[in-house]
């Protein structure tokens, strides 16, 4: 049986922490090994919560740390998964701790992995046409996203729905042949690790997932990530898509 772990970033979350914790399914809580939720230098008290939460349920299986200084998105992941690699895990999830992703269905990310069909799956909220404005997405976030991915798709040569979700599962194996300290701590960091895997000639698929946007408050500033993400993809397409596109087998190329 894989030994799954959960990788739980987050910042600020001091009031949806506990309820991202509580709504992870008993049948996932039962078999994963470990859920660790990274606090990146919080200004509330996500941390306290956290441990809160651990007291009150006595969770033997949850871990709570607290970053002395803010890592930031990308820094806050790199450490995350630097962990799960030191564990010796076979499977890690990211799930976000402010709540905008579903606990509910982590199942769906973690049965490709589990029967050897993917090395990374990412949660996609633009598979189910309609779906993502239909949990408010902001109109301006929808069209960007479309826009984007677009683009990275042509540059890429891939066929995503989306590049831009957080809600994502990884093998563990994979992620130690990946240079992680070479990452960025910024935003991008999620484009930069896709490139990574395909690089590698790694299998990568998506899954569906629903859409929330609550009153969560969004860190991001748009024009520098979107910026950040195009020449990303635009330095792979010009030093790594055609020599990677024409070594692989066609049922390894990215799918969705």
């Amino acid at each position: 049986m894989a030994r799954i772990g959960i990788l739980i970033v987050a910042y600020n979350a001091e009031t949806t922490l506990r309820s991202v914790l509580q709504r992870i399914p008993q049948p996932i809580m039962d078999k994963v090994e470990e859920i660790f939720v990274f606090d990146d230098c919080s200004q509330d008290a996500t941390y306290e919560v956290g441990e809160q939460h651990k007291q009150s349920i006595g969770a033997d299986k949850l871990s709570i740390y607290r970053n002395p200084v803010n890592l930031m998105y990308g820094g806050n992941q790199r450490r995350g998964y630097q962990y799960a690699i030191e564990r010796g895990l076979d499977i890690v999830v990211l799930l976000h701790g402010d709540g905008q992703y579903a606990p509910e269905i982590m199942q769906d990310l973690l049965t490709p992995l589990e029967t050897g069909q993917a090395d990374m799956v990412m949660g996609s909220r633009m598979l189910v046409p309609g779906a993502a404005l239909r949990g408010r997405m902001p109109l301006y976030k929808f069209v960007g996203n479309r826009i984007l991915t677009t683009l990275q798709n042509l540059l890429a040569g891939t066929r995503f729905s989306e590049f831009h979700s957080g809600y994502r599962a990884y093998s563990v194996p994979a992620l130690r042949q990946v240079e992680l300290a070479d990452l960025t701590t910024n935003w991008h960091f999620d484009t930069q690790i896709i490139l990574q895997f395909l690089k590698r000639g790694y299998r990568v698929t998506e899954v569906p997932i629903p859409t929330y946007y609550g009153d969560e408050i969004c860190h991001v500033n748009g024009i520098p990530y979107a910026l950040n993400c195009v020449r990303e993809v635009f330095l792979y397409a010009l030093r790594d898509r055609w020599r990677v596109r024409a070594s692989l087998p066609s049922a390894s190329r990215p799918q969705k």
